[in-house]
């Protein structure tokens, strides 16, 4: 299907995307869930500002936050917090248990901030490069 997406046989398909795949352009195949179907439809996004900033209380921040199955991204970012997350729960119910049962027993959490999303107008896992490339000046 992708080489007649694409305008090629497969065989030089092939080895195009094993080519991507040997250079690291390609990192990974996925399958996106829908999570309305799953029963967990509500995203939040949580900034979150740490006590210190030392590389043990990051370290330990990021692993304890990997663990948690409800986070769907962690980005450490600038600004005023430290951390962007997203995370996908079941409703205001699941995110107060998440919110206490998980979260909050990290260690160095000074503070945090939530926004729910109402609705998700673009979801994608990664840029398309050629279209990005057509726009450029």
């Amino acid at each position: 299907a992708l080489a007649e997406r694409v305008g090629l046989s497969q065989s030089p398909c092939w080895t195009r995307l094993r080519r991507l795949e040997e250079a690291g352009l390609i990192r990974d195949y996925v399958a996106v869930l829908d999570h309305r179907a799953l029963g967990i439809p509500d995203v939040v996004f949580i900034e979150v500002t740490l006590d210190k900033h030392d590389d043990s209380v990051l370290e330990a921040f990021g692993s304890e936050i990997l663990r948690i199955p409800e986070v769907l991204e962690v980005h450490l970012v600038t600004g005023e917090y430290d951390y962007m997350i997203k995370v996908a729960v079941s409703g205001t119910a699941h995110y107060e248990r998440f919110l206490r049962e998980k979260l909050y027993r990290i260690r160095g959490i000074r503070q945090s901030r939530s926004v729910f999303a109402l609705r998700t107008l673009k979801q994608e896992v990664s840029v398309d490069p050629v279209a990005i490339a057509r726009q450029a000046p």
